[in-house]
């Protein structure tokens, strides 16, 4: 195909029919990106940022694929939850691989719980043709990291607020602000003596992040909820600060960005940092693709 056309793809899995859209890069490369797109959300994204995203990768000469999970947009099937796409992931990847034969690996790009979804994918199926990850203000909420933010970024900035407190003396503001602090409070002290929960699917994506042997762009919005609860649980669990302090990770941080990037630019930044670390991680890297021959 010519670099930069556009082509849908349909593919199967038991029994469903799934939608995808290839967007073109360089025929020589050997490497494309597979976009995961968790749920409920479909391949062309927030304020169109996976159709943009996939453009401007492909313009850089990485051929990209965005797809529909099953129930999802274009896709059959029942919907299902990003803790259960593992066979949509997989069948993404040989739908692409099959489609563009040069290609011989992937890199998987998520957002949210598409990032969620991505690690939790390699979790279960260690997959030796995923060539590294770009995650995006992964998803990790439980009810501890949400309270713990909660109080960190949302109670502590009005505890510290003097005209809170003459309002709450006052009247002005109900005693069940107070209450909601405490039983945040509590939730996150909970949360956070169990961090280590086995049984928690962050507990799993953090051992298939700990585990993956390629590189990893993690890119992190400084106005996001999602991203500071990230933060929050890495910084008090030591499993995933160790995740994090890994030297195949890089971390990217957008002070500005908001959780879809659709802050002015903020997408584009994204994708050229994305584009400049699959250069340097993979490309410039030859010992992956030979270990893909």
């Amino acid at each position: 195909m010519m670099a930069g056309a556009e082509q849908p793809l349909c593919f199967a899995l038991r029994g469903e029919t799934l939608l995808g859209v290839i967007h073109d890069g360089e025929a020589a490369q050997a490497v494309g990106v597979l976009v995961v797109v968790g749920g409920p959300q479909i391949r062309v994204g927030s304020h169109r940022q996976f159709v943009d995203s996939a453009r401007r990768l492909a313009a850089a000469g990485f051929t990209t694929m965005r797809f529909d999970v099953r129930g999802m947009g274009d896709s059959s099937g029942a919907q299902r939850s990003f803790e259960a796409l593992d066979e949509d992931i997989g069948a993404a990847i040989d739908a692409l691989l099959h489609a563009r034969p040069a290609l011989r690996r992937v890199v998987l790009w998520g957002l949210c719980d598409g990032a969620s979804a991505a690690l939790l994918y390699l979790q279960r199926r260690a997959d030796p043709r995923v060539a590294s990850l770009v995650l995006l203000n992964p998803w990790v909420r439980t009810a501890s990291t949400q309270a713990a933010t909660t109080v960190r970024h949302y109670y502590r900035q009005r505890l510290l607020d003097r005209g809170f407190w003459l309002k709450l003396l006052s009247g002005r503001v109900a005693a069940s602000a107070l209450r909601g602090f405490i039983a945040n409070w509590r939730t996150a002290r909970h949360g956070a003596a169990s961090a280590a929960d086995e049984g928690d699917y962050t507990a799993r994506m953090r051992r298939a992040w700990h585990d993956f042997p390629g590189p990893i762009l993690l890119v992190l919005s400084g106005q996001d909820y999602t991203a500071k609860e990230f933060l929050e649980l890495a910084g008090r669990d030591p499993g995933w600060r160790a995740a994090l302090a890994q030297p195949k990770v890089t971390r990217l941080d957008l002070p500005e960005a908001d959780h879809t990037f659709s802050v002015p630019g903020s997408a584009a930044q994204v994708d050229e940092a994305t584009v400049a670390w699959l250069v340097r991680a993979i490309i410039d890297r030859p010992m992956l693709t030979e270990a893909a021959s």
